[in-house]
């Protein structure tokens, strides 16, 4: 007689492209994240890694700032045109807060300062892909909800927002940045509350990166930029979305 009992399906690693020109980091990352639980793939310079990161899907690309050819900023650009969005945890030697902002600025999730221990390294994994995963289900919730404000609506399951019926090129934070104003009209952030929100931060220095965020969105949904009327600024605290249009 055949086996009846159940068929247990196996939940499927999550995939990590690791871009890092030194190989004993780049082994030394591969055999920790393999350890936990995630397919690992490497990546030795940018060219090459880049290729992989636009050919195949990953659910995080841990990614070096200094990197042969092809600097990690410009990686992390390119990575940022696909429509599907990956994060992206990028390492880097250096750690002025210039360039934590740049990689915030290109689309950088997280920053990890060398050296830096393998424990935090795999809290901030584990870390990304609950964000992710909260995304993920917020997204689910709002899988058929359209936002209309005036002559501006964002569509959220199709993550396309369209202003008098043109649609907006956007990037995937802008929409993240703009679907948090718009889904609460009325609600005052402080940048630090933005960027905990939509980027996942709460550290100090980071704020330019929700300023020129704000200014690059405000140049795509405003007609005036000199005087906004979707995103308003509330002088001395942050920002909040305009209730006029609700």
């Amino acid at each position: 007689m055949a086996d009846e009992a159940p068929h247990r399906q196996s939940v499927k690693p999550r995939n990590i492209l690791v871009i890092e020109d030194d190989r004993d980091i780049a082994r030394l990352l591969e055999l920790h994240l393999h350890d936990g639980g995630y397919d690992v793939h490497l990546a030795e310079d940018g060219a090459t890694g880049l290729k992989q990161a636009l050919s195949h899907a990953y659910d995080l690309i841990v990614l070096d700032l200094m990197l042969p050819g092809m600097e990690g900023l410009e990686v992390c650009r390119n990575v940022r045109t696909k429509p599907n969005y990956t994060p992206i945890l990028m390492l880097t030697a250096k750690s002025t807060e210039l360039d934590r902002v740049l990689g915030l600025e290109v689309g950088a999730d997280d920053y990890l300062t060398k050296p830096f221990s393998i424990r935090e390294l795999l809290a901030r994994v584990k870390a990304l892909f609950r964000r992710m995963e909260a995304l993920e289900a917020q997204r689910a919730s709002d899988k058929h909800h359209i936002i209309q404000a005036g002559d501006l609506m964002i569509d959220c399951e199709k993550r396309k927002v369209t202003l008098c019926g043109n649609v907006l090129d956007l990037t995937a934070k802008e929409f993240d940045l703009l679907l948090q104003f718009a889904q609460h009209p009325g609600r005052v952030y402080t940048r630090s509350q933005l960027l905990d929100l939509v980027w996942g931060y709460a550290h100090a220095g980071y704020e330019h990166t929700v300023n020129s965020h704000i200014n690059r969105l405000r140049a795509k949904i405003e007609r005036h930029t000199s005087h906004p009327q979707y995103i308003l600024t509330v002088w001395g605290i942050g920002y909040s979305f305009t209730e006029e249009h609700q």
